[in-house]
């Protein structure tokens, strides 16, 4: 049984693009579209094994067009750029919500050495 706090809101502000997510234990997290995007759990973003990461680019403008759930323990992020594959679990989302600093930090270092910059 997994220990992972469950969501007791959702919240999506499409004008901030930003999802916001209240977890049972008090955590309350603000995930930017972006974010979610570019740490989309997808095999088109993860790849298939460790080292076939593909990085995202342009992704400062997108948002989510629909949140769908995904029986009790995830939901499946629609995004405007036609992204769909990525089911986001609740372990998933709060990692992604207790890390965020550090992961944000590593894609805008993984941009840089890849030559590109965030508009």
């Amino acid at each position: 049984m997994s220990k992972t706090p469950k969501p007791t809101e959702i919240n999506l502000h499409q004008k901030s693009r930003t999802l916001e997510i209240a977890f049972d234990d008090g955590n309350r997290f603000e995930l930017p579209c972006e974010y979610l995007r570019v740490y989309s759990p997808s095999a088109e973003v993860r790849g298939h094994g460790p080292g076939q990461e593909v990085l995202q680019i342009g992704k400062q403008d997108v948002n989510i067009k629909e949140i769908e759930p995904v029986g009790n323990y995830a939901i499946q992020l629609h995004f405007d750029d036609n992204h769909n594959t990525g089911i986001y679990s609740w372990d998933t989302l709060y990692d992604l919500g207790i890390n965020k600093e550090t992961l944000w930090k590593e894609y805008l270092q993984r941009m840089e050495q890849a030559g590109h910059k965030r508009k």
